[in-house]
C-alpha cells in the first residue's frame, strides 16, 4: 500500500506544477473517428505461404505438354500431399478455379550399371484440371 500511495503522491504533485505553469492537459481522451470497414482479406493471399508444402514442381515432359490442350496440368507433389491439399494450395498459388485432382504415387524403381545396383527414387504426381478458359503459365516467357 505504501508503494501506491507514493505513485500516487508524484502523479499529484506533476499535476499542481502543470497548474500552476498554466497548462492543463485534459485527460480524457479523445475519440478518434472509426475506421472504414475493409472487406475480408480473402483466404488466398493467407495460405500462399502453405502451397510450397504441397507442391514440389510443375512435371514438365511431353505427356504433360499435351495434356494442357486438355486444361490438366501434372505438378510432382510432397508424399504426404493429399488432394484437398493440392486443391487449395494450386487455387491459392495460380488464382485458378481447380475441377478435379488425380494423384499418382510413382514407386522407386531398381537400377544398375555394370555391377553396381541402386535405386531411383519414387515420387508422387498429381494431375490437375482447372475450370474451361482458366490458364496455369508453365513455362514464363
Amino acid at each position: 500500500m505504501a508503494i501506491r500511495d507514493i505513485f500516487k503522491k508524484k502523479k499529484k504533485e506533476k499535476r499542481k506544477k502543470e497548474k500552476i505553469k498554466g497548462e492543463v492537459k485534459p485527460e480524457v481522451e479523445e475519440k478518434k473517428p472509426p475506421e472504414e470497414v475493409l472487406p475480408k482479406v480473402k483466404v488466398r493471399e493467407k495460405r500462399v505461404g502453405e502451397a510450397y508444402r504441397v507442391l514440389e514442381a510443375l512435371h514438365i515432359t511431353e505427356k504433360a505438354t499435351g495434356l494442357t490442350k486438355q486444361n490438366q496440368y501434372v505438378f510432382k507433389v510432397f508424399p504426404e500431399a493429399n488432394k484437398v491439399e493440392i486443391k487449395k494450395a494450386i487455387e491459392d498459388l495460380y488464382g485458378v478455379d481447380v475441377i478435379s485432382v488425380k494423384i499418382i504415387k510413382v514407386p522407386p524403381r531398381r537400377r544398375r550399371l555394370g555391377r553396381i545396383s541402386g535405386w531411383r527414387k519414387g515420387y508422387k504426381k498429381a494431375i490437375v484440371k482447372i475450370k474451361e478458359g482458366q490458364k496455369i503459365e508453365v513455362l514464363p516467357r
